[in-house]
């Protein structure tokens, strides 16, 4: 079993620390974070390691976790290679999906192995995902070393995995945005337009979720060319102008997003047509 030390406890260091010490995959050791009382909150919830002081020296891990914000990663990354705790071949990798590995070049000087993975999954309930975490895809990218180790650790629970390139990092983050926080906030937009037509708000969300929801299972089970449904699926453009126009009279901001949609939609019904 392989040590763990964790810089940074969020939910997805706390996830994926759970999962490989119930697999029997790594052993947390410490865990550093914001303030010793969380760190500890941590240790209890993942069911083992212990806190860190952060003015006393780590012991050794052959892996190393950075669960920090992204704007952290870089100064923790100098920090622990200042620490010279590192061994030739020990494994440190961040969980952002939005910076690459390359932002931890310093350990990477002092012969450490470094990857960024990224699960792709929502950390909004730490106990359900850990408990449903098999099948979770995780991208990967960095050195091969790393990679190959943290390969084993997903699989051994039950993780799937799919290597990036570095310089696709950004993009393939966005593609994660729509799919889940942009996602989001269009419902909302809807749900408020529901308002805005004077549906109360409990009615709103009865009417939307029966159409989000079938929208979906469509796109997953045919596809999105197939799953398109109304007025620029049927090229009906005179009721795009009027909504169009409506929209931008009750919200100016919505009307932009709706424009937004209309042109990708459109691109999305030809393509379509042009398979048929």
């Amino acid at each position: 079993m392989r040590e763990l030390n964790l810089i940074g406890a969020g939910k997805v260091g706390q996830v994926l620390a759970r999962c490989w010490w119930q697999a029997g995959v790594a052993k947390p050791q410490r865990i550093l974070n914001r303030s010793t009382d969380s760190a500890a909150q941590a240790a209890a919830w993942i069911g083992a390691g212990a806190p860190q002081a952060a003015d006393q020296p780590f012991p050794p891990a052959s892996l190393w976790m950075l669960s920090v914000s992204d704007d952290q990663i870089a100064a923790v990354a100098q920090q622990l290679a200042d620490s010279q705790v590192l061994r030739p071949g020990d494994v440190v990798f961040h969980c952002s999906g939005a910076k690459a590995s390359a932002v931890l070049a310093p350990v990477q000087a002092c012969g450490a192995l470094i990857a960024s993975l990224h699960p792709v999954r929502s950390f909004a309930d730490k106990d359900a995902c850990a408990a449903a975490f098999a099948g979770t895809v995780c991208s990967l990218e960095g050195d091969e070393g790393a990679l190959q180790i943290l390969e084993s650790c997903l699989h051994a629970i039950a993780a799937e995995t799919v290597r990036i390139r570095a310089e696709d990092k950004l993009v393939y983050h966005a593609a994660a945005v729509f799919a889940s926080n942009y996602l989001v906030t269009l419902m909302d937009t809807a749900l408020a337009a529901y308002e805005a037509a004077g549906i109360p708000r409990d009615m709103a969300q009865k009417m939307a979720e029966p159409l989000a929801r079938l929208t979906m299972d469509n796109v997953f089970r045919i596809g999105t060319e197939k799953a398109l449904t109304g007025p620029v699926a049927r090229g009906d453009w005179a009721l795009v102008r009027q909504q169009s126009a409506a929209v931008h009279g009750w919200q100016p901001e919505a009307g932009q997003l709706y424009d937004a949609m209309v042109t990708l939609t459109a691109a999305l019904a030809a393509r379509h047509h042009s398979a048929k």
